[in-house]
């Protein structure tokens, strides 16, 4: 499921975001991937270790914990703490897939189900860039307003496009899921959404009683908590 999640951040929450990222030192973004990745990578990164990573990703995860649009869409069970990157001067990232299973710290390991890219440039302030997330419906080319989400499956091939002008800052982090299968949890967001439509619309009260309990019932048995 590919889905477009607005205003994670607000403007000013961006604003601070970027007024750190922007005196930061960064990497080589090259250092956090395979040999595989490695051919294909150009960008710069925050290094893991980075204090001022940990400080701005639980700026980033204290906002998720408040959107319950991100919740119902990737239910999450782990969220890999948010990296930050960026792109300027032809920076790219060619087709590649995810890692499927990824170091967590103290956690162990991280099953990766949904890919999230959190955008804190501006559209208009820079030319390419675009994550292209390909699927059995053909490229989709997203490009986002600062603080607004995207989340995809992470079995997707996907690309950045050429940054061309100006520069392109996001964070991205990945999510290991209550339910692994994309399909599944398609179902229970278009389920949520229909009791959500149906109670702000006055619907019958037991018809939202008992699609809630299909809701409920259909987690209980595909989740995996």
């Amino acid at each position: 499921m590919l889905l477009h999640i607005p205003n994670v951040l607000s403007p000013e929450d961006v604003q601070r975001l970027r007024q750190r990222l922007d005196a930061a030192d960064w990497t080589d973004g090259r250092e956090t991937v395979g040999a595989q990745g490695a051919q294909v990578k150009r960008n710069e990164q925050l290094p893991d270790a980075s204090p001022l990573k940990a400080e701005l990703g639980a700026t980033v995860l204290a906002a998720l914990q408040r959107n319950p649009l991100f919740f119902a869409a990737a239910l999450p069970l782990k969220i890999l703490p948010p990296r930050f990157n960026r792109y300027a001067g032809g920076g790219t990232y060619g087709f590649h897939v995810d890692g499927a299973v990824m170091a967590n710290g103290a956690q162990g390991h991280l099953r990766s189900d949904v890919s999230c890219t959190l955008f804190l440039s501006a559209p208009e302030d820079y030319d390419g860039g675009e994550l292209v997330i390909s699927d059995t419906y053909g490229e989709h080319e997203v490009k986002l307003p600062a603080g607004d989400l995207i989340v995809y499956p992470s079995s997707s091939l996907h690309q950045v496009n050429p940054v061309t002008r100006g520069v392109r800052v996001a964070s991205f982090f990945w999510v290991q899921s209550m339910v692994r299968d994309d399909v599944q949890r398609r179902l229970l967001w278009e389920t949520d959404n229909a009791i959500q439509r149906l109670r702000q619309t006055g619907g019958d009260a037991d018809a939202v009683l008992q699609l809630t309990g299909v809701y409920h019932n259909l987690l209980r048995r595909w989740s995996e908590v």
